[in-house]
Parts: structure tokens; sequence; C-alpha cells
């Protein structure tokens, strides 16, 4: 990866849980390629592959 952060893995994910899009991540951080954002979503779901974690929904509260 050649990524500028300390965490790439996370800190993409993380973006991408609050919505942010490629290419709104590869505009807002310029030494942030393509490639690294795929390498991101891949070590990822290698790293869950074995695992099963229940998503959490935020939920609306009236």
């Amino acid at each position: 990866m050649h990524s500028p952060f300390k965490n790439p893995v996370a800190t993409i994910l993380t973006l991408m849980g609050h919505g942010m899009d490629g290419s709104k991540m590869l505009a807002y951080y310029p030494d942030l390629e393509k490639e690294d954002i795929l390498e991101a979503l891949n070590y990822a779901a290698e790293a869950m592959r074995e695992r099963e974690l229940a998503l959490k929904r935020k939920t609306l509260q009236s």
C-alpha cells in the first residue's frame, strides 16, 4: 500500500462506513491511490473470512 495513513485499512473502512465513497477519498487524500482502497477492502474481507459478526444498525429514536 502506498497510503499515508498509519492504519490505512481501518481508516479507509471507517471513512467508507461513514458514507465517503472512493472518489471522495481520492480527492481528499491525494497520496491515496485506487489500489490502496481495493487492497484495504480485500485485506478486510480476508481478515473476516472465518468470523461471524453481527452488523449493528443505527435506529432512529422517536
